[in-house]
C-alpha cells in the first residue's frame, strides 16, 4: 500500500510537470541569452579598447565615476577592471608609464596586486606588502572610498585586529557613509567563517540595513548575512531561521525597485534566488529569475561550483519544475452557489 502511495505520488508530480512546466518558461530569457558577468553599456566599449591595448576610454571613465562621485558604480567598475587585467594587463602598464600618479590607474593597480594576492598561498605575507599600494591610491584620492574598501579587504587577508579594523572603517564612513561595497567587506570580515559570528553578521547587516534609504543596495545586506549562514550547512535555530526569512523578504522588497531585466541589482537577485531556493521558497524564486532577466553574475554560483553559468541555468529550470509540480493537475472548479456555498 504505501509503494503504491508512493508511486502514485510520483506519477501525480511528473503530471504536473509535464503540463505547467512550458507555460512557466514566460518571463524567463532563452538559456542562450543569458550573459556572465555582463559589463553594462558604459565599461562595455572600455573593456573592448582595452582588449586592443588602448587605456584611454578606461581611464576616461574612471574619471568621470571619481569627478562626479558615483563611488558604488566606481568601485564596480574597478573590480571588473582589475579582474580582466589578470590575463590582459599591458594596456594597465601603459596606463601607469603614462600617468604614474593618476588617482584611478593606482586604484586599479591595487586591486590587481590584491585579487592576486589572495590567490596565493602565502595571502597574508603576500598581502602585507600591498599595504603602501593602497596607501597610495587612498592619497591620490582622498574624498574616494573605494581605496578604503579595499584597504578593509586587505585588513581581513592580514588578519588585522578588531580596533584596526574598525580604524579603517571610520575612514570609510567618512567618505561614504552608505557605501555598499565598503558594508560588505565589514560584514565579510565579521562573518563566522573569518573574525565574528552569525550573530554578530547578522547585527551588523541588519542595523545597516535599517539606516539605508530605499532602494539603497546596503538593504541587501541582511540576504547576505542568510547566504553565509546557510552555506555553513549546520541546522539553524528558529530564531536564525526567521532572521534568513526576513533577509529574504527584504530583499525582495529592495528587488521590486528596480524594473526587470536591471542589471544594477543582478548581482543582489542572483544572491536572493539562490537564498529562496535553499528555503524552499520555489514561487518567489522564479519571480526572481523572471527580475534577473539575462544577467547571471558569479557570486553566488560560485560559491557551490566552478560552472557558475551552468550552475544558474540549473537551478533556474530546477525552480520552474518544482512549482510546477506544486500546480493542481487541472483548474480548481468552482463550487456551486447555493445554501452551503
Amino acid at each position: 500500500m504505501v509503494r503504491t502511495m508512493s508511486l502514485l505520488r510520483a506519477a501525480m508530480r511528473t503530471a504536473r510537470m509535464i503540463r505547467h512546466t512550458p507555460r512557466l518558461s514566460d518571463g524567463l530569457v532563452p538559456d542562450d541569452a543569458v550573459l556572465l558577468d555582463a559589463p553594462d553599456a558604459r565599461l562595455g566599449p572600455a573593456l573592448v579598447a582595452a582588449a586592443d591595448g588602448a587605456f584611454g576610454q578606461v581611464a576616461a571613465l574612471l574619471a568621470t565615476t571619481r569627478n562626479s562621485a558615483e563611488w558604488e558604480t566606481r568601485d564596480r567598475y574597478v573590480l571588473r577592471l582589475a579582474a580582466f587585467a589578470r590575463n590582459r594587463d599591458a594596456w594597465l602598464a601603459d596606463w601607469l608609464r603614462a600617468a604614474p600618479r593618476d588617482a584611478d590607474a593606482l586604484l586599479v593597480k591595487a586591486q590587481l596586486a590584491v585579487d592576486r594576492a589572495w590567490e596565493s598561498p602565502a595571502r597574508a605575507e603576500r598581502l602585507r606588502e600591498l599595504g603602501p599600494l593602497i596607501d597610495a591610491a587612498a592619497l591620490a584620492a582622498p574624498g574616494d572610498p573605494v581605496p578604503w574598501r579595499l584597504a578593509l579587504d586587505h585588513a581581513r587577508g592580514t588578519h588585522a585586529s578588531h580596533s584596526a579594523f574598525e580604524t579603517l572603517w571610520e575612514q570609510a564612513l567618512r567618505r561614504s557613509p552608505h557605501h555598499y561595497g565598503c558594508h560588505v567587506a565589514a560584514l565579510k570580515y565579521l562573518s563566522a567563517q573569518w573574525y565574528g559570528s552569525h550573530r554578530e553578521c547578522f547585527a551588523f547587516a541588519e542595523d545597516a540595513a535599517l539606516d539605508a534609504l530605499p532602494g539603497s543596495l546596503v538593504r541587501a545586506l541582511p540576504v547576505r548575512a542568510a547566504f553565509a549562514q546557510l552555506m555553513t550547512g549546520q541546522v539553524a535555530t528558529s530564531v536564525q531561521a526567521d532572521r534568513v526569512e526576513a533577509a529574504a523578504d527584504l530583499a525582495i522588497e529592495l528587488s521590486a525597485d528596480y524594473a526587470p531585466g536591471d542589471p544594477w541589482p543582478a548581482e543582489v537577485r542572483n544572491l536572493l534566488a539562490h537564498v529562496l531556493v535553499a528555503r524552499g521558497r520555489w514561487a518567489d524564486a522564479l519571480e526572481q529569475f523572471r527580475r534577473i532577466g539575462p544577467y547571471a553574475t558569479s557570486f553566488p554560483w560560485t560559491a557551490v561550483t566552478e560552472d557558475p553559468l551552468g550552475q544558474f541555468l540549473r537551478v533556474r529550470d530546477a525552480v520552474r519544475i518544482e512549482v510546477a509540480c506544486g500546480m493542481p493537475l487541472r483548474g480548481v472548479r468552482r463550487r456551486p452557489a447555493g445554501h452551503y456555498a
